[in-house]
């Protein structure tokens, strides 16, 4: 892992369609990319980031909601997270770091109970709503493959198809170039880091 360079993929990369496998323990390792993640979450002005977003297999994601490193306790890894409960309905804007410049809105849950783990391994539960909801089930989403514009309208995807296709052509010029590996390179990479730490 030293020689990895931790940094924020762009849809379509397969990475962000793959389904993370529970972590079994934390390390000096996992706590660096971690912080790497907050770094490059703070440095894209996001509120959220997951690992499979900086190419990694791992369950977990890192949130703070007032997207601001000052405000320390908003901070939080979240391992292995599990959505226990949701009830109601709200639609808002969505955007990601991995989708750069499209946002539309998603329907989700409204409230939600999350049940997680620190980076100390203590399991926490939160009981959510608003924005906090809505970031959790985001990332949770990537972390099984999901990303936010499967949840759109049917009209809504429409508009952002043309947006879609534009990162989908600098994603294979980027390939062709050499710079992101084969879906098959990629897939054993993804399995040996699995095998590693989960």
């Amino acid at each position: 892992m030293e020689s990895y360079r931790v940094q924020i993929i762009k849809y379509p990369h397969p990475t962000l369609r793959h389904k993370s496998k529970p972590l079994k323990r934390v390390d000096r390792e996992l706590k660096q990319i971690v912080a790497k993640m907050f770094e490059l979450m703070y440095a894209d002005d996001g509120i959220g980031l997951a690992a499979n977003q900086v190419d990694l297999p791992y369950r977990l994601f890192v949130m703070n909601v007032k997207g601001d490193p000052a405000e320390e306790g908003e901070a939080r890894a979240f391992l292995n997270p599990v959505i226990t409960r949701k009830s109601g309905s709200a639609e808002a804007q969505e955007g990601c770091l991995s989708l750069p410049g499209i946002w539309a809105p998603v329907r989700r849950p409204e409230k939600i109970v999350v049940t997680a783990y620190g980076m100390d391994g203590n399991e926490f539960c939160f009981e959510m709503d608003g924005l906090y909801a809505r970031a959790v089930q985001h990332e949770v989403d990537h972390l099984d493959g999901v990303l936010f514009v499967d949840r759109l309208s049917e009209a809504n995807q429409l508009a952002v198809r043309e947006d879609l296709e534009a990162l989908i052509r600098q994603f294979e010029t980027s390939r062709r170039l050499g710079a992101i590996g084969t879906d098959a390179q990629i897939t054993t990479r993804l399995e040996e880091l699995e095998l590693a730490r989960t």
